[in-house]
């Protein structure tokens, strides 16, 4: 039944009361996590409506553990905060909350959930241990191998360097966090070769210098910073057993893109010189007739063992 107050031409029902009852058959904990809004702050504690009986108390300790945190100059009146509960009653009347436990319990599963989703922190280096580096990201550490695209040998030298970093692994059970910075960089770096690989095209014939010979082949940088693979099957029209039988590093070779695959370019130094060649057959002898035609004679300074 309805209970109604036409004082002052108003009329009250059970409804406006609704918030005030919930609160009175509500059991606050200790070890609960409340969110109310701020009511009051002083250099000494920090007051907050949680739609309770009673107000929530959080002692200024119980706000951060960053030293460098001031309360004044981070909380004001009608902000939002949640705390865990830490006693029921302080004495006064209140309740007694922490922020700090609160951040740390729900840390956790924000940490795991940035780990998922691969969430980027923007941290700067509190401090250097051995193996590696310390973060304010709860107390996150990240490896040496982890803080560039190599491995650093004086973690020291990133000593309140800013970076961005990535959740990699998260232990509640040992209170560890790792992150990393490298995942990010090599990120960049994929993205800048992308974009220089995009700018060439199947068929297009340039020259390139052997950097590195390997046993199924040759890699040979063809600018930019961009290397490509040429196949053993790919240098010659011969089988070879080795690409050093023709090959050598710092070598100047005409190559034919023949493939670009998951940001791979694939190389032809024999197709190449099969273009070459036909290209020289096309426009004839040259006015002195000695002008050199055919595979063999393109491929005349290489030495087959």
């Amino acid at each position: 039944m309805e209970e109604k107050n036409t004082t002052m031409g108003t009329t009250e029902t059970m409804e406006d009361y609704k918030e005030a009852l919930e609160a009175s058959y509500r059991r606050i904990r200790p070890g609960d996590i409340v969110t109310g809004t701020v009511i009051d702050v002083n250099d000494q504690d920090v007051t907050i409506d949680f739609n309770y009986y009673a107000p929530g108390r959080i002692p200024v300790t119980e706000l951060s553990d960053d030293p460098t945190y001031h309360v004044l100059e981070n909380v004001a009146v009608g902000d939002t905060l949640t705390a865990t509960v830490v006693k029921t009653d302080d004495g006064a009347g209140n309740m007694l909350l922490s922020c700090k436990d609160a951040a740390e319990e729900l840390a956790w599963d924000k940490l795991q959930e940035a780990q998922k989703t691969k969430k980027v922190y923007h941290v700067k280096v509190a401090g250097a241990v051995n193996g590696g580096c310390v973060a304010y990201v709860e107390g996150g550490f990240i490896p040496a191998s982890k803080l560039a695209l190599e491995y650093v040998e004086e973690p020291a030298d990133y000593l309140n360097k800013e970076l961005d970093v990535q959740v990699i692994s998260v232990d509640e059970g040992a209170k560890r966090v790792v992150l990393s910075a490298k995942e990010l960089l090599l990120a960049k770096v994929m993205e800048e070769k992308n974009k220089k690989i995009n700018k060439y095209t199947v068929g297009t014939v340039m020259e390139g210098t052997v950097e590195q010979l390997k046993d199924y082949g040759a890699f040979v940088n063809i600018g930019d910073g961009i290397t490509g693979l040429v196949h053993i099957s790919q240098i010659s029209d011969r089988r070879l057993k080795h690409p050093s039988q023709v090959l050598k590093e710092g070598d100047k070779v005409k190559v034919k893109i023949i493939k670009i695959e998951n940001n791979k370019i694939s190389l032809s130094i024999r197709e190449a010189a099969e273009l070459t060649s036909r290209e020289v057959e096309e426009e004839g002898p040259a006015d002195n007739g000695a002008a050199a035609t055919g595979l063999g004679a393109l491929l005349k300074g290489f030495k087959l063992n």
